[in-house]
């Protein structure tokens, strides 16, 4: 299940409802999706993933006006692994929305609104996110190294991102949070760490 944290107020927004409400006014909508049964395993080939959750792609492609779907599936065995990632831990934007719904695995996307602080988006298995074009995001994976997720896209042939000069994404603190998350400030525990791209 999905979770948000703004590092810079030292909180953490766990409940669905909350979540929807804390991203709905940066154009950012948040699902989550029942994955119990819907395919054979998070191993099932990408085409059987694509017909499992066929349903609820048309209705993203007619609602946002996507053509395309994917999966991607990455692993700590995919080729040139830290080279591929590094292009989306630092900050940037696209000229179209990011749709991702994660079928296995973890990740952060951390949003760097106009008017707001930072916060970060933990996304796991059964999660759907958009990340509305223009705005300024990166992306870190969590400590497995691994997710696999639905993309749809606008353009058949996917976007670029358009990195952006002096950007924050240093400053924050790359983390998956899971449940033995300590704020900072707390006592010493031992947290699951995203690794830096």
């Amino acid at each position: 299940m999905g979770r948000i944290r703004i590092q810079d107020e030292n909180r953490e927004i766990t409940d669905v409802a909350e979540i929807r409400a804390y991203l709905k006014p940066h154009g950012i909508w948040y699902e989550h999706w029942d994955v119990e049964g819907r395919i054979s395993s998070p191993d099932a080939t990408s085409e059987e993933i694509l017909s499992a959750y066929a349903p609820e792609i048309e209705r993203l492609k007619a609602a946002g006006g996507f053509v395309t779907a994917d999966v991607i599936n990455v692993s700590p065995e995919t080729p040139n692994l830290d080279a591929m990632l590094t292009k989306f831990s630092q900050e940037h934007t696209h000229s179209e929305d990011e749709v991702r719904f994660t079928v296995k695995g973890s990740g952060v996307f951390h949003i760097h609104p106009q008017d707001g602080p930072v916060f970060a988006v933990q996304v796991e298995a059964g999660d759907l996110i958009n990340v509305p074009r223009g705005t300024r995001h990166w992306f870190d994976l969590c400590n497995d190294k691994t997710i696999r997720c639905i993309r749809l896209f606008q353009d058949p042939a996917g976007w670029t991102p358009h990195y952006i000069a002096g950007g924050v994404h240093e400053k924050y603190q790359p983390l998956c949070l899971g449940p033995t998350y300590v704020p900072m400030g707390g006592e010493p525990a031992s947290f699951n760490k995203a690794v830096k791209m």
